[in-house]
């Protein structure tokens, strides 16, 4: 299984599936019923290579090794200055992150030599400059808002804007992307869909929607058009930054900074595969099917595409509003809920949320909790 997982990890993928699971378990059950001297005899006969490739295959098979897009630190380096303009088009994304981030911590600076307290439209201001500088900022940003330890509260309330509420991409081009991944018109699909998204994140943005064949309402989920290429020029430069501050990490964090910059890419990157995206909904609804505490939406897979996601319409209060939690549900209850969903992905199922910060947990009015955005899990 580690040896597996490790595979997955190397490609960029994401997780083991609940099929995989199952046939880890019962491999683990029937090598325990062996004794150590019978398991050497299978080593002496069973080749290792053939070993090596069912080991792979297993993983690759199962479909939890299959990213489209997968994390390469040279050949984003390779893509991205293959040529003067290439390299012309990464030196200007760098001077703009530079100067926008220059800016906002020249101005923190000049608030502590004059003592000006300006904390609330600071924390305003950094929100704008992630956000203006786009989908690698803003997730930076949802990460920054769920840690207290390394950000101020003030700080941290700002910046949970950016788990939904994100300026959203024109709606014509939105449109646009629905059609091509479907292959057909909206409304060969769909008998209603809203005029505006009804949430905006980093990479994609929300449309409520009426499937025409069933009458049920769904999420149609957009991506951003364009977002790879400033991604993977970002990832680019995040790496060479590392790079250079990798000995001051050693000293002074105890970590390699590069490793947390693949960290980060391999993951990001992973959220890009709607496709991916789908078969994790499909895995968690089938992992948690039947639980009376847990919802998690159906998929239509055949309704989706790279680009685009059709799932059941959850209707609760998300966790980015805590007032309302505590008007429609026992809160002691919900947090029990939580918890105990949290460990049956970690010790049961082996495959969990990689991204459940509020804007991705929802409370239902039956006091279950719903799960939304499985582009990241482990």
């Amino acid at each position: 299984a580690a040896g597996g997982r490790a595979r997955c990890r190397a490609v960029g993928s994401c997780h083991t599936s609940p099929s995989t699971t199952a046939l880890l378990r019962r491999g683990r059950e029937t090598s325990s019923s062996f004794s150590s001297s019978s398991s050497e005899n299978l080593r002496s006969w069973v080749p290792r290579s053939l070993a090596k490739r069912t080991q792979e295959n297993l993983f690759t098979e199962s479909g939890a090794c299959s990213v489209s897009v997968q994390y390469d630190p040279e050949e984003l380096v390779r893509r991205n200055v293959k040529n003067p303009l290439d390299a012309a088009k990464l030196a200007v994304r760098g001077f703009d992150i530079l100067f926008s981030l220059g800016k906002f911590f020249a101005c923190l600076k000049l608030d502590d030599l004059y003592g000006n307290e300006a904390v609330k439209s600071r924390a305003a201001e950094l929100r704008e400059t992630l956000t203006y500088l786009g989908p690698s900022f803003i997730k930076a940003g949802q990460v920054l808002a769920n840690r207290p330890d390394l950000i101020r509260a003030d700080y941290m309330e700002e910046l949970c804007v950016l788990q939904d509420d994100v300026p959203s991409f024109p709606d014509e081009e939105a449109f646009e992307i629905i059609e091509r991944n479907l292959g057909r018109t909206i409304g060969e699909t769909y008998s209603k869909i809203s005029k505006e998204p009804v949430a905006a994140a980093s990479l994609g943005q929300v449309y409520r929607a009426t499937l025409k064949s069933t009458g049920e309402e769904v999420a149609v989920k957009v991506q951003r058009p364009g977002v790879l290429p400033t991604i993977e020029k970002d990832l680019v430069l995040f790496r060479w930054l590392a790079g250079f501050l990798e000995d001051y990490s050693q000293r002074n964090l105890g970590c390699d900074a590069q490793l947390i910059v693949d960290e980060f890419g391999e993951k990001i990157l992973e959220e890009l595969d709607y496709n991916q995206e789908a078969r994790n909904i499909q895995d968690f609804f089938d992992n948690f099917k039947g639980d009376k505490f847990v919802k998690i939406p159906w998929v239509r897979r055949d309704l989706s595409g790279p680009e685009l996601i059709t799932m059941e319409w959850i209707d609760g209060t998300r966790c980015t509003d805590p007032e309302g939690i505590r008007r429609r549900v026992k809160v002691d209850e919900f947090i029990r809920v939580g918890v105990v969903s949290g460990l049956r992905q970690l010790l049961e199922f082996g495959l969990f949320h990689g991204d459940p910060h509020p804007g991705n947990i929802f409370a239902l009015d039956d006091g279950r909790i719903a799960y939304v955005d499985s582009g990241n899990v482990a």
